[in-house]
């Protein structure tokens, strides 16, 4: 039987703002995918794409391994993955040209070949994964291998046969989540993910996912691969493949890589217990909603189980936008929420965005202010990019230009015509970061003078910082105001 190479198109080099970040993580539904085809009778193997220099990288190993199959399958619990990048997706087009010119059958599964099946097709792929991929694609490789040619009955294909398109039914996507096995971390090279975490910030991090999909409709949140269907593993499940993980790779911290983590009433309690009766010490990263965490004790739990930091889908301070994107939040949620979180001694992060359909400075203003007010531990901002499949993408799709992805993560062009223009997000961006890391400086300055102890090297660096931030943030600032939107 023919060796199936798994590999991605996610290229840390290829993302200048995430490669100068070096956080790291596996590409966790690739090696899921390799576990479950594995488990099934298939031999395969991994390129982890994650530190390569390029696509070209993956000849000398196609050489070496001479495989049957070349399976490009992208990690859809990596957030970065779904956003399209034009970067990763020329990366992926030279992957099927090279798994072509060593006769490999190609198939490709990822957010951005289910939106361009059609391009991806056109460069040589044989066949393009729809959605949840791991049933799809061993009922493929049974039919290749069986020669069988049936597959217009496997469920989520896209393929060309007589020089047309054929799109078989949508699959329904798992609901059993728990039988899938153990993802195949022996593929991964642990030791180069944990010397890159080390190096940077003295502690090993890992990703996992308990969940997949959201059952919420944020209208500018595409969801390609698992839905707005919303299925869990149990905590049993994971906290067994927790223990599996801390022999395995002696981590320190994990980022539970879910849209929304402990959704499923009681979950959250559940894992705790469990954690707790395994012995499990560890500290966690999760994303959530401010109405959720308000539920119940759900914020006990959390933080008794280990959770550090609470990342939350905060959008907007401006009510008009957040009922405008139908996030289903109210900005009052949000003060509760992180009030709570840090009386608990955790730490709020905010995930904010600019740029929604009629924004304007006033909106803008609500949100900088709340911002400035809560002063969360951390923040990632973005602008509004229109994503196929939302009803935001919809509503601007006829104001699309010719680009219509980012070329990488910090790209921030606007694809639609705004209340703004482009350069007037992007100095709106480094603005609010100078504003907030200034106030971080002068709240570790302030820390520093009332604490009695000597303080560490940590908040002496943070505080330091405002030499930099207060002129950086008057610069930035000033160039925003003479920005013409």
């Amino acid at each position: 039987m023919p060796e199936i190479l798994f590999t991605h198109s996610y290229f840390l080099k290829l993302d200048p703002k995430q490669f100068r970040l070096q956080q790291p993580y596996a590409p966790l539904g690739t090696i899921t995918a390799a576990a479950y085809i594995r488990e099934n009778g298939f031999k395969v193997s991994l390129h982890d794409s994650m530190f390569c220099n390029g696509p070209e990288d993956i000849l000398s190993v196609i050489e070496k391994a001479k495989p049957g199959y070349l399976v490009i399958y992208d990690d859809g619990f990596n957030y970065l993955t779904k956003m399209c990048l034009t970067n990763m997706r020329k990366a992926a087009f030279k992957l099927i040209e090279t798994g072509k010119k060593f006769g490999c059958k190609v198939i490709v599964s990822s957010s951005d070949a289910t939106d361009h099946y059609a391009d991806y097709l056109g460069i040589g792929a044989d066949f393009v994964i729809s959605g949840e991929a791991e049933l799809t694609l061993l009922h493929l490789l049974k039919s290749i291998e069986n020669r069988d040619n049936n597959y217009q009955c496997i469920d989520g294909l896209f393929y060309m046969e007589s020089g047309r398109i054929v799109k078989t039914e949508a699959r329904q996507v798992m609901q059993d989540i728990d039988s899938l096995p153990i993802a195949a971390w022996d593929l991964v090279d642990i030791e180069m993910y944990r010397s890159k975490w080390i190096k940077k910030y003295g502690y090993f991090s890992i990703n996992m996912a308990t969940t997949r999909g959201c059952p919420y409709k944020c209208n500018w949140c595409a969801k390609p691969i698992y839905g707005n269907r919303y299925n869990s593993r149990s905590p049993e499940n994971v906290v067994n493949e927790l223990v599996y993980l801390r022999n395995k790779t002696g981590f320190d911290h994990v980022w539970f890589c879910d849209d929304i983590f402990g959704l499923k009433p009681g979950w959250i309690k559940d894992f705790d217990a469990l954690s707790t009766e395994k012995g499990l010490n560890f500290r966690y990263k999760i994303q959530s909603r401010a109405d959720l965490l308000l539920k119940g004790n759900t914020l006990e739990f959390l933080s008794h189980s280990g959770c550090e930091t609470i990342w939350m889908g905060v959008e907007s301070g401006s009510q008009k936008i957040l009922d405008a994107m139908d996030k289903g939040i109210k900005v009052g949620q949000v003060y509760e929420a992180t009030k709570q979180i840090k009386a608990l001694n955790m730490k709020a992060a905010f995930f904010l965005q600019f740029g929604y359909m009629g924004e304007t400075r006033e909106d803008i203003a609500k949100t900088i202010e709340m911002l400035l007010e809560l002063m969360p531990e951390d923040i990632g901002i973005s602008v509004s990019y229109p994503l196929p499949g939302t009803k935001f993408y919809e509503k601007v799709r006829h104001e699309l230009s010719t680009k219509a992805n980012w070329t990488d993560s910090n790209d921030l062009a606007m694809m639609f015509r705004n209340t703004y223009q482009t350069k007037y997000y992007r100095r709106l961006h480094r603005t609010v970061h100078k504003k907030f890391r200034k106030r971080q400086a002068l709240s570790a300055l302030k820390s520093i003078f009332r604490q009695l102890k000597r303080p560490d090297l940590i908040s002496l660096y943070k505080a330091a910082s405002i030499l930099y931030y207060i002129p950086a943030e008057a610069l930035a600032s000033l160039r925003l105001r003479l920005t013409n939107g």
